[in-house]
């Protein structure tokens, strides 16, 4: 994934929302957030796609940055990108998290990133946390790599399994984003990023997870 440190800001003008208004959702993430190789990205990648489905109630926005790493050892940390900081004074009510992929990488990254990725996301939880607006946090796992030398598989099969168990011992929802794409290669031109309809079976798997989450269906009551 080519580094870029672009956060894009994405206003909420769609169709009527489906709970309370401005309930602000924060996505966090790499380039699979941020909608890289995505055609027409800025109106095909799966946040903005998510705010379409949520309505103009929601304010949904993409903090996703190409080259993203969550591990604070990698060539590329998240914690160190504008996003990071743009995200947490964003202060938002739900923060969506979808790192890991970049942390795979087996020629600038996993060797350094695979001893300490349990820890630097757990780090990354504390701080939406501690935020005064006390965000609802959901943890992805990240999608499958079907061949490029900047990602790797069998890391990610490890790293999804790290999420997991993060997860599970936080008691945080765990939105799987493996399974529905897991057998859908044609919608990954480069084997790694997943175009504009890749994108939209994320949205619609991150939106029919939040829309059934009793965590996401309190914050969305907020007046």
């Amino acid at each position: 994934m080519k580094f870029k440190t672009l956060a894009i800001v994405i206003p909420a003008l769609m169709s009527a929302g489906l709970f309370a208004d401005h309930v602000k959702i924060a996505c966090v993430g790499d380039s699979i957030t941020y909608g890289d190789g995505v055609e027409n990205r800025e109106a095909n990648n799966y946040p903005q796609q998510l705010q379409n489905m949520l309505g103009e109630k929601f304010e949904v926005r993409n903090f996703g940055v190409c080259g993203a790493a969550l591990a604070k050892t990698s060539a590329g940390p998240y914690w160190e990108q504008p996003a990071y900081k743009q995200s947490l004074e964003f202060q938002p009510d739900v923060a969506i998290i979808k790192l890991g992929t970049n942390d795979s990488n087996p020629r600038i990254n996993w060797d350094k990133c695979e001893p300490v990725f349990e820890r630097d996301l757990n780090a990354l939880i504390d701080t939406y946390e501690a935020l005064e607006s006390k965000p609802a946090i959901f943890l992805c796992l990240p999608v499958k790599c079907f061949g490029a030398i900047n990602a790797d598989e069998d890391a990610l099969v490890k790293i999804r399994k790290m999420i997991a168990d993060t997860a599970a011992k936080r008691k945080l929802p765990l939105i799987d984003l493996y399974t529905p794409l897991e057998d859908r290669r044609e919608l990954f031109p480069d084997n790694l990023h997943p175009n504009a309809a890749g994108a939209k079976i994320i949205a619609e798997t991150v939106f029919n997870f939040l829309k059934k989450d009793p965590a996401f269906k309190a914050k969305a009551k907020k007046q």
